[in-house]
């Protein structure tokens, strides 16, 4: 399509948009198949629709008026993997921000006839989509657009949950691709012309792409970039003082020394992990463990090492593994357990964790090998509930929101492509209770 149709597209749908989502809803399905012109030889040939709300949501609790909570179930996809949000695809719960990025999709689709992740089959295709979705930059994906092109994508995947668009600055930036004069542009914009009116009285003449520079006067954080970076994620509890120990990059010959070393000093492993085939060991006195043992595998796990610990009334307190499929497992005796399950998975194991949890058992530690995901789960954990948390760069928004809701982070794991989290320093008495090394904000 052309430019200038493609730009009238965006200023009614974003218009359209404005419209439906004060009503308290998402659409959840935004595509070019789903956006439909009026019957030729009518007024409203030039007219664009939105059609197909099979798939709408609330975002606003009608009850309350508020906004819906926050919540992420990695098992439930809505919506049409081309276009879909990388949210949707990681199973957040929809809000406005959604439909905005599906269309910003749908926008630079009909302008260039393809997208980079078109072209994916297979059972994993949606898991390989939303990782090219997050790998590819703004600029990447409208390298062949026209600047306000990428300046809408650039905005609306970095929307908060639960943040207002300012849908007149997203019109505005179309507005000196389509032309001056409405009677010759190739789709009806009367939908937007209250904006443009609004607009002018806001800030007089000043039009286009400047319009969305001057609304950000404290710009944010941008965490869609294109460019993960990798560093290790620590998470910090308070506790009363004691004796904490850490090692980095300890091999695997070294492994023994360091235990045994803690162990003389009364210290017991409490976290474990690992970073190109090395690993980290955290030692503290504050475990309540009474005994140790640990195996040093090159399977990942090693099931038979695992089950003759159990029957020895040892339960999986920390492991680890590296990109080599060897794996760092630590069972203890001490613990508050009563029965123990793991599963190890390519992919995610979330239907699992959640057939488990109705069972009553808790995540109780996590790790990977490559892109294989490994998950403990305990009876008499002391958790009363529990939510997941996944991404492909560490999941700050989700997590800050499942603090505010009184989920402490207690247990983390990174495969090389995606982030997990279960919610549950030493200078001011904060310890470090879980580790793990993987993408985070560039």
């Amino acid at each position: 399509m052309s430019i200038k149709m493609v730009a009238c597209i965006a200023i009614e749908a974003i218009s359209i948009l404005e419209k439906m989502h004060p009503k308290g809803y998402v659409h959840g399905d935004i595509k070019p198949e789903n956006f439909l012109l009026g019957p030729p030889g009518t007024p409203e040939e030039k007219k664009l629709f939105l059609v197909d709300l099979g798939l709408a949501t609330r975002w606003k609790d009608s009850a309350t008026g508020q906004h819906v909570e926050y919540d992420q179930r990695p098992d439930v996809f809505r919506g049409t993997v081309r276009y879909a949000s990388v949210h949707a695809h990681l199973g957040r719960i929809a809000s406005r921000r959604d439909d905005l990025e599906s269309l910003a999709y749908t926008l630079v689709f009909l302008l260039s006839g393809r997208l980079p992740w078109q072209g994916f089959q297979g059972e994993n295709k949606g898991f390989l989509v939303c990782k090219k979705k997050v790998a590819t930059s703004p600029e990447s994906l409208c390298c062949f657009c026209p600047h306000p092109f990428r300046q809408f994508v650039e905005y609306v995947v970095n929307l908060k949950f639960d943040e207002e668009p300012n849908y007149t600055k997203c019109i505005s930036l179309f507005d000196g691709l389509v032309g001056q004069s409405p009677d010759i542009r190739p789709i009806n914009t009367d939908g937007a012309q209250k904006f443009y009116i609004k607009l002018v009285h806001q800030v007089g003449q000043k039009r286009g792409p400047h319009m969305m520079e001057e609304a950000n006067e404290q710009p944010k954080k941008k965490v869609r970039m294109g460019m993960p970076a990798t560093q290790w994620i620590s998470v910090y509890n308070a506790r009363r003082p004691m004796k904490q120990r850490y090692h980095y990059n300890v091999a695997d010959a070294r492994i023994a020394q360091h235990i045994q070393k803690g162990n003389e000093d009364g210290l017991f492993v409490s976290s474990v992990a690992s970073c190109t085939n090395l690993w980290a060991l955290i030692m503290d006195a504050g475990t309540g463990f009474t005994t140790q043992v640990y195996e040093l595998s090159p399977l990942f796990l090693h099931k038979e090492w695992i089950m003759e610990q159990w029957e020895k009334n040892y339960y999986i307190t920390a492991l680890a593994g590296a990109n080599n499929s060897s794996s760092l497992v630590v069972m203890s005796r001490g613990t508050p357990y009563a029965q123990q399950s793991y599963k190890v998975s390519d992919s995610f194991p979330f239907k699992w964790i959640n057939k488990k949890w109705k069972e009553g058992f808790f995540v109780t530690a996590m790790a990977t090998a490559g892109t294989r995901w490994a998950v403990v789960m305990s009876r008499n954990a002391g958790f009363s509930d529990q939510v997941v948390e996944l991404d492909f760069l560490y999941p700050s928004e989700g997590i800050h929101r499942r603090w505010d809701g009184g989920y402490p982070i207690t247990a983390t794991a990174a495969t090389w492509d995606q982030a997990a989290h279960v919610k549950d320093k030493w200078a001011k008495n904060l310890y470090i209770s879980s580790i793990c090394y993987g993408r985070t904000v560039s």
